[in-house]
């Protein structure tokens, strides 16, 4: 019982300074002001030091106690802390859950499952903000984030979904017309369609059969901030296109692309979602990742 009685000393001192007395601290916790008086007397022996300056106008506290103040409120503070986090971890998942996402993995493929989250999880509230800029979670207000390939930000949590994987793709009509690069260097002379949110320019970073990394860059013929519409400008022949499969595996599947150089090694990339650091994980965010994490077990390189 020390330690409980320890925790109540602390509470009656803490209010005591909060409250600028004893009659409105035994107000805050609901008890008696002589018992508040006892807690504080009580702390006050067991460390041997007067913690408050009593007059009969007003109550403040002394050096000693202004400092043993500081600690004791955020022990208490923590204590807190840690009774609500177990009531949250046992209630259900509810509240606003905002995510970012890239557009082209959130239009083709997150907002086809939110349906069934939401019906399985009605108590929450979703903000998916589609983007393709890199957003600083905690000091834009996120959640969570998905984002796929080399992860920057090595301060937040991750859990893998699954995988993807990027090649290089054009129309057979394409293809036809200007022939097949046989050699890295060969797409110098192709008509190259780029993404343009990227840091790096128009530049495509290649692993050569040899395993050594090259990189190609070009001004291309067609810059565009959206893998949907590059995708289209590959099918409809304008070039080469450089995409991940979560965006051509239809395209491919149906012969509309063919994969322009096959003999290059695989480029995967993973697929994650992040979240702030902490020990504790917030239900609503916890539920979505788990659902993700359902929603794409079957997804691979290719298949998608």
């Amino acid at each position: 019982m020390r330690g409980m009685d320890r925790l109540t000393e602390m509470e009656a001192f803490a209010n005591v300074v909060d409250q600028g007395g004893f009659t409105d601290a035994a107000k805050k916790m609901g008890i008696s002001k002589s018992a508040v008086s006892k807690h504080v007397s009580s702390l006050e022996a067991r460390l041997g030091a007067r913690l408050l300056n009593r007059t009969t106008r007003r109550v403040s506290p002394t050096e000693i106690g202004l400092a043993y103040y500081d600690r004791a409120r955020r022990v208490l503070n923590d204590a807190g802390e840690a009774d609500a986090l177990v009531t949250s971890m046992q209630s259900a998942p509810s509240g606003l859950l905002r995510i970012s996402v890239a557009t082209d993995f959130g239009v083709n493929h997150l907002s086809p499952v939110l349906s069934e989250f939401l019906n399985d999880f009605p108590d929450i509230t979703v903000n998916m903000v589609l983007n393709n800029r890199y957003v600083e979670l905690i000091s834009e207000g996120f959640d969570m984030a998905v984002r796929i390939g080399e992860l920057e930000d090595s301060s937040l949590r991750a859990r893998k979904l699954c995988d993807t994987t990027k090649r290089m793709i054009a129309s057979p009509a394409y293809l036809e017309k200007y022939g097949r690069p046989t050699r890295i260097d060969d797409l110098n002379n192709h008509k190259l369609l780029h993404y343009s949110n990227q840091s790096s320019g128009n530049l495509w970073k290649i692993t050569a059969p040899s395993g050594e990394k090259r990189q190609v860059r070009s001004a291309g013929w067609l810059s565009v901030n959206d893998g949907q519409s590059l995708l289209n400008a590959a099918v409809s022949g304008l070039g080469i296109a450089y995409l991940p499969s979560y965006l051509y595996s239809e395209a491919m599947a149906e012969g509309l692309i063919e994969d322009v150089m096959p003999s290059l090694p695989v480029e995967t990339q993973g697929i994650y979602a992040v979240y702030p650091p902490g020990r504790f994980t917030q239900p609503k965010v916890r539920a979505f990742i788990d659902f993700l994490a359902h929603a794409f077990a079957d997804k691979g390189l290719e298949t998608w």
